[in-house]
């Protein structure tokens, strides 16, 4: 597109490729067929996990006893929760690998928030019938148990204590002599020495120092706490290693009273069995009470970070769709249809309490899994409870992935193919479109002269470009026609006005000698002039009409301008002795490829000029000039300048600069110029004088090949004074 002229708008290739960029809503169209697909996908998740919590609710409904197995109030209980864990949870001091590490909430015990020394944080976990604790004490000096010692409450221990299946008062002490695997012991009633001299095996821990003090995990059988599951944990803390004396102890303590147990595992056994019999697999499936307690839970997820993106070629379209759909969800602030872990769980557990059915997706730890929880209804139509059922959406997203892989691809592939088509398409359009413009304007030159009749490129073709090119093709040969029929006519006219001139002539002649009266007249001569004058004219245009045909079948040879110049200046003093004529050679041979007679007729429509319009008295300067591949010719008179317009169309046909009394002269002189020095390789220029003096005409002719001197090209006269 060109600013500020008269043609406007883009270029084809540009036209077309905008064209190709439009095909890019296909990728977005895929997009939204990808998320529609995948809300289609979820609905059918949420119904189907619908149909399995109202399956399961179905065997739990009018079963007040499986809610009822709690022999103790649980308002006399710390509530903390032992949450199931999905991860291989080894013994090794750490909780990261208990996998869903968020869901296991750590409740603070001890003086000033849980931040004192003495103080712990405490997590529970359930896994395949053991109960896992970890434990983060924080103590400013540790102190071991001495083996030497039989007395277990002189160092750093943990006391639990609970009810076993018997009936009876249990209790363990969990010690270590150094950091690393624990032992444990069943304790006397003071908690000093150990019932019997055998550690108790079923209790296993590992033991890790910290900045803080220390990092204990360890596991008993869920079987040890007996039906009613409830027991507390103490940390007893020792500072002094000489007295080992216990400075304090840190307990779980209950809300009713110190003669309860600190803690309760809220699971029914029965209600366990029921449902891990259904056989449900793929699911997490919880039993919860009115309370928002989990009685029974089975099934796992693996809410665990998603494995590292494939580093293939095919895994590319899904890393970019994640990427964009993260980043889509962060600008409309977050995907209002997936609410987060606490919050969903909630309102779907508020909504089944309150006997309606929800499934809703939400966010688990670094998954997204759809929960569903369907309510359970007592005899008397009451809900006595929930059943909810979980399940990530790792199928809706595999099939998602598969779906963005081939339709990515195809998509992809297509709109190169296509973009790539149209670059061809374009391409070929282009250069067929240039090679006929190229060829157009290549059959006029720069005069406007026809050089070809017609076009060769694109006239079989059968499209519009060929339609086009066969229109100008023939435009050009009837161009060629009606100049071929004017460059004959001055050749036409010399034949047919010559004759009527010979006999006006002859009779002019005749009347001047037959009638003595008219001999002298005035009349008769100014005729007489007047038949000159259509002569000459007409003669001049039939040479002008002529020229190029007899430029191109004369032969050139090597002609010396210096040798030609001064033999010509010479004879232009004799023939015009009322003119000063000055010539300034190079002082040798300067031999050019030429015709000898062209460049005298050059040269004589050069000097006519001169001498028409040079001030009187004033001398008229030939020079020339020889640079390394050219020679100069330039012929500068003093007069009237040239228009500023005018330096370029002085050499063009039919044009002249003259007055109107000089009607004999149509502006042909400097057109053979032109001609002739074109003819010859070289070039021809008219310019002012610097001063505006006057006017210099310069013609430059390319040396023949070896001939002419290596100089530095003399001063133009442009810028000289004549």
């Amino acid at each position: 597109m060109r600013i500020g002229s008269a043609i406007h708008g883009p270029r084809l290739v540009a036209k077309l490729m905008a064209l190709s960029v439009a095909l890019l809503v296909v990728p977005w169209l895929s997009w939204l067929l990808l998320v529609e697909m995948e809300r289609a996908l979820e609905a059918m998740q949420f119904r189907q996990q619908l149909l399995v919590a109202k399956g399961i609710s179905t065997f739990l409904n009018g079963r007040e006893d499986l809610f009822a197995d709690l022999p103790i109030d649980p308002e006399d209980y710390e509530a903390l929760y032992a949450r199931p864990i999905t991860g291989s949870a080894r013994l090794d001091g750490a909780i990261e690998d208990w996998n869903d590490v968020d869901s296991h909430v750590a409740n603070a015990f001890g003086a000033s928030g849980g931040t004192a020394d003495g103080s712990f944080d405490l997590s529970l976990g359930d896994r395949e019938g053991w109960l896992y604790a970890f434990l983060k004490v924080r103590d400013d000096v540790r102190v071991y148990r001495n083996p030497e010692s039989l007395r277990l409450d002189g160092a750093d221990h943990v006391r639990v204590d609970f009810i076993r299946a018997d009936g009876e008062d249990g209790r363990i002490a969990i010690t270590a002599s150094q950091a690393g695997v624990t032992t444990a012991y069943r304790m006397d009633a003071e908690w000093r020495l150990a019932e019997t001299g055998a550690p108790e095996r079923s209790v296993q821990g590992h033991l890790v120092e910290t900045g803080e003090g220390y990092a204990l995990e360890f596991r008993m059988p869920l079987d040890m706490l007996g039906s009613r599951r409830v027991f507390g944990l103490s940390f007893v803390d020792v500072d002094d290693p000489q007295t080992r004396a216990i400075r304090t102890v840190t307990r779980t303590l209950p809300t009713a009273g110190e003669e309860s147990f600190g803690l309760v595992v809220y699971r029914s056994p029965e209600v366990l069995k029921i449902i891990e019999g259904l056989g449900y697999a793929g699911y997490r499936i919880m039993v919860i009470d009115t309370e928002s307690r989990r009685r029974a839970e089975t099934g796992g997820l693996d809410l665990g970070p998603r494995p590292p993106a494939e580093t293939n070629w095919a895994a590319i379209p899904r890393g970019a769709f994640l990427k964009t759909r993260q980043w889509l969800e962060a600008f409309t602030a977050g995907d209002a249809d997936v609410a987060q872990d606490a919050e969903g769980a909630a309102e779907v557990i508020a909504s089944a309490l309150a006997g309606d059915p929800l499934a809703l997706r939400r966010h688990a730890g670094e998954k997204e899994v759809i929960m569903a929880g369907h309510p359970i209804v007592g005899a008397g139509g009451s809900v006595i409870g929930l059943v909810a059922v979980e399940q990530t959406i790792e199928d809706i997203e595999t099939f998602q992935y598969a779906a963005i892989d081939s339709i990515v691809w195809v998509s992809v592939a297509s709109l190169i193919a296509f973009v790539l088509a149209v670059i061809a398409f374009s391409g070929r359009l282009t250069w067929r479109i240039r090679n006929l413009r190229r060829e157009a304007a290549a059959a006029i030159d720069e005069y406007g002269r026809l050089r070809s009749a017609a076009l060769s490129s694109e006239i079989h073709s059968g499209d519009e470009i060929g339609d086009l090119a066969r229109s100008v093709s023939n435009m050009l040969t009837r161009l060629r026609q009606h100049n071929h029929f004017i460059e004959n006519m001055p050749r036409t006219l010399r034949h047919e006005i010559n004759n009527p001139l010979n006999v006006l002539s002859t009779s002019l002649q005749n009347l001047s000698e037959d009638v003595a009266d008219v001999k002298d007249s005035r009349y008769l001569e100014s005729a007489r002039r007047g038949v000159l004058r259509i002569g000459a004219i007409v003669e001049n245009l039939a040479d002008a009409a002529s020229l190029d045909e007899s430029l191109q079948a004369e032969d050139m040879d090597e002609v010396d301008l210096e040798q030609l110049l001064a033999n010509y200046v010479g004879n232009c003093a004799i023939t015009h002795p009322d003119h000063g004529f000055l010539f300034r050679g190079t002082g040798a041979a300067v031999i050019v490829l030429a015709s000898d007679y062209r460049i005298e007729q050059m040269l004589d429509k050069i000097i006519d000029n001169a001498i028409d319009f040079h001030r009187a008295g004033s001398a008229i300067r030939v020079q020339l000039d020889t640079g390394p591949e050219h020679a100069r010719i330039a012929i500068a008179n003093r007069g009237p300048p040239l228009p500023r317009d005018a330096t370029g169309s002085v050499f063009e046909s039919m044009v002249s600069h003259r007055g109107p009394d000089n009607r004999l002269h149509f502006g042909l002189g400097l057109y053979v110029v032109r001609t002739i020095a074109e003819h010859h390789g070289g070039t021809v220029r008219a310019l002012n004088l610097t001063d505006g003096s006057g006017v210099v005409i310069s013609v430059q002719l390319p040396l023949a090949t070896g001939a002419g001197k290596a100089e530095e090209p003399a001063q133009d006269h442009s810028s000289r004074t004549a």
